[in-house]
């Protein structure tokens, strides 16, 4: 018995030794995000769901004081993914970075006005203040300002940015300033303009559709995961299982109603109204795959990058080759 014994862990042993190292230890995946913002309703369900450990990785959540802290944290290599923006991602892969983008969003803002505001048009804004969030190389800004110097715009063609004076400033800054009659109209992140909506605040311009008349497709994702091309080469397993837990949270998020319920409490909805209306537009910017029309993405940002400049490119003309993963 005691040789049987012995001989048993010894083959256990040598069982174990052969093992890879992501069959014993899963690999950890610290995703740098801020406290309390839409991204971390994605990932608290992946951990809840135990989606990590299921497709082969340990997620880590590192909270964050906003997005330039992420920008750094991803750069100085304290964490090894964040969600950003694809024109950041561009401007750091043409600047030398490995970085590589995975989409995660497709949401867009709109233009709102107060729900007792007279304005129905763009014409209507005409010598009026317009609040934008995300500064002048604000995306859904830009897209707005090529949309209204069309021939057939309500503007005829001016460029809303030279007929109206621009407030820039952080989310609830913009949504207090519509609220309190400071600005006429106002551009805010998706997530504070369902807030608004839910507050009343009625959107006379969807972004998506005047990217459409734009000939752009509203499809195409403007934020998502970043990671490095040499990580994904070293963990190839647990970078293709964040994107498979990242698809399979969304498609939970989709549907089922009673997994927005267990993220309430972490996603700051003073009532009913506002809860449906952040979970709807959550639900809205999922896009409909992982992969990128990179033909699509080059023409969208030809559009914005010739009004939003230098500031906005860093001196980039076309996306740089090779920025799009898709989790294969």
């Amino acid at each position: 018995m005691y040789t049987l014994r012995r001989l048993a862990a010894a083959a256990l042993s040598v069982l174990s030794l052969a093992l890879p190292a992501s069959a014993q230890t899963p690999t950890e995946i610290t995703v740098g995000t801020l406290e309390n913002g839409t991204v971390s309703w994605e990932l608290e369900t992946i951990k809840a769901r135990g989606l990590d450990t299921a497709n082969g990785f340990a997620l880590k959540i590192l909270p964050l004081a906003g997005n330039p802290a992420t920008q750094v944290a991803m750069q100085g290599g304290e964490v090894d993914t964040i969600v950003s923006d694809l024109l950041w991602v561009a401007q750091q892969r043409g600047a030398g970075a490995d970085f590589v983008f995975l989409p995660y969003s497709t949401s867009v803002g709109g233009l709102m006005v107060g729900k007792d505001s007279p304005v129905q048009t763009l014409a209507d804004l005409d010598g009026k203040q317009i609040g934008i969030a995300g500064g002048p190389v604000d995306k859904s800004w830009l897209i707005l300002r090529a949309w209204s110097m069309r021939p057939d715009s309500p503007t005829g063609g001016k460029d809303i940015g030279a007929m109206t004076t621009q407030v820039f400033g952080a989310p609830p800054m913009i949504q207090n300033a519509l609220d309190s009659g400071e600005v006429a109209a106002a551009i805010n992140f998706w997530h504070f303009q369902a807030k608004m909506e839910a507050a009343g605040a009625r959107q006379i311009l969807d972004i998506n559709d005047a990217a459409r008349d734009l000939g752009l497709d509203p499809a195409t994702p403007l934020l998502g995961y970043v990671l490095r091309e040499s990580w994904i080469k070293e963990h190839p397993n647990a970078a293709r299982g964040l994107a498979r837990a990242s698809a399979e949270a969304k498609a939970i998020l989709a549907k089922d109603d009673a997994a927005w319920d267990a993220l309430r409490p972490i996603m700051n909805a003073k009532d009913d109204a506002q809860f449906t209306a952040l979970r709807d537009g959550w639900r809205a910017g999922i896009p409909a795959s992982q992969k990128v029309d990179a033909a699509a993405a080059q023409k969208m940002f030809s559009v914005i990058a010739g009004l939003g400049g230098q500031e906005l490119t860093g001196g980039l003309t076309e996306l740089p080759q090779g920025m799009f993963w898709s989790g294969d």
